[in-house]
């Protein structure tokens, strides 16, 4: 019975070991494709869990600011004697009493309404952290990834033209076999190619280090082969659109903005509970007070307001503190503003700057290269140049092929920036729509 039981245990354990070797075969072998590396990214952050986490302690911490302060139980004696015969004695003397209590404070209605919707902006600050980063994280991840693709595209040019040197080496010994070329040829042949190798070595570098960096955003899966290039040419906003106000309009949405506009509304908040706090907050108070059994039983009703005799030096004080922080929080907002609008401008240039070069490299440049090479690789053939000038037509082409693609890299790296200015998740507001993300 038990061996058999066994059997079947260990053929489970088999099968779920095999289930589990295919899943990951399987999934080793999708491509992973931008927008899921983001989905991944966004997923495993830690840092998102921990806002909602705060956005979640606001709200509870709301939920208390609308409660009445706790009443307070109050226990003592009073009027206890210390000397004479009947010291320490709680019945003899009908001064002394034994007292129980209750005090309640009465905290507004206006100012429980106040710290109520401070701890809700709290919590609205929170909502617009998480977007600002899930935006980083989505940009972050974009960077990574086009790092590890554009690291592989050099790469393949590299084994392209690496493939080339070599047959370049081979003719190079033929032509000397034959007394047809130097061994100078071969040579400088087999220099060409150890030069292509180093390069390889270094793009093979670049690779391992764009491959760890995109493990940071979504783990094993950056081991995966990589799905196809996102269009870099087209954003998820209307350039058109985009004049200096335009621009500031789009970008008084951005993420980072967003924060720093909570922030101002919890800073007015706090002005509005100072200004509340000018109006003191009353207490009252029930007492029962028992005396020894001669002696009547008394109760005591009070009420307790703070007196507000210094009001220049305190509340006023006070409400300037926080009106001058609602000014701070304004101006840094509109300064990082500012910031954002002429940085974001300089993207764009610096894009489409990018763009255009690439375009001339791919319709004109390269082209030429390439004709170049084939043209001095034919006389080489026909006996009317040398070795080493196929070799630099070569070097050459290679240059402008990777030139081409580190230009398409920047405007990438550029791309995302602007594109991923918003999270994904959320609709781009256009310039002018009035629009919120």
């Amino acid at each position: 019975m038990f061996s058999r039981f066994s059997r079947r245990l260990l053929v489970a354990a088999a099968l779920l070991a095999m289930a589990a070797w295919t899943h990951d075969a399987l999934a080793a072998d999708v491509p992973l494709s931008l927008a899921e590396a983001q989905r991944l990214a966004v997923a495993r952050s830690r840092q998102l869990a921990a806002q909602d986490a705060a956005a979640d302690a606001s709200h509870d911490l709301a939920v208390a600011a609308r409660q009445l302060p706790d009443p307070v139980l109050k226990i003592g004696v009073d009027n206890l004697p210390v000397t004479g015969a009947g010291r320490y004695s709680l019945g003899d003397d009908f001064m002394t009493m034994r007292r129980v209590g209750v005090m309640q404070e009465f905290t507004r209605a206006d100012k429980r309404r106040l710290r109520a919707e401070r701890f809700e902006r709290e919590a609205d600050k929170a909502a617009a952290e998480k977007d600002r980063l899930t935006a980083a994280i989505e940009r972050g991840t974009a960077a990574a990834w086009l790092d590890r693709y554009y690291a592989e595209a050099m790469a393949a040019v590299l084994a392209e033209q690496r493939a080339q040197a070599k047959l370049a080496v081979e003719a190079a010994q033929g032509a000397y076999r034959g007394g047809r070329g130097p061994e100078a040829d071969i040579l400088a042949a087999r220099a060409a190619l150890g030069m292509i190798d180093d390069r390889g070595s270094e793009l093979d570098r670049k690779l391992r280090i764009a491959t760890v960096r995109l493990e940071r955003w979504v783990g094993a899966a950056a081991r995966q082969p990589l799905g196809g290039k996102p269009d870099i040419d087209k954003l998820r906003f209307d350039l058109s659109a985009l004049d200096s106000a335009g621009l500031g309009a789009h970008l008084a949405h951005h993420p980072e903005i967003a924060v720093l506009g909570k922030q101002e509304e919890i800073a007015r908040t706090d002005a509005e509970l100072a200004k509340a706090d000018e109006k003191a907050d009353w207490s009252v108070e029930v007492d029962y007070l028992r005396r020894g059994p001669r002696f009547a039983d008394m109760v005591s009703v009070g009420v307790s307001v703070p007196l507000q005799w210094n009001r220049r030096n305190r509340q006023d004080r006070a409400l300037a503190a926080k009106l001058a922080a609602v000014d701070q929080a304004q101006d840094e907002r509109e300064e990082m503003l500012r910031q954002h609008v002429a940085d974001t401008r300089a993207l764009i240039d610096e894009w489409q700057n990018d763009r255009e070069r690439r375009r001339r490299y791919e319709d004109e440049l390269i082209p030429l290269a390439v004709a170049r090479s084939a043209a001095v690789l034919a006389a080489y053939r026909g006996g009317k140049s040398g070795i080493g000038d196929v070799l630099a037509a070569r070097r050459d082409e290679i240059d402008l092929r990777l030139q081409a693609l580190q230009l398409e890299a920047a405007a990438a790296q550029l791309w995302e920036q602007l594109d991923f200015l918003f999270p994904s998740t959320r609709s781009v507001p256009q310039a002018g729509s009035g629009e919120r993300p």
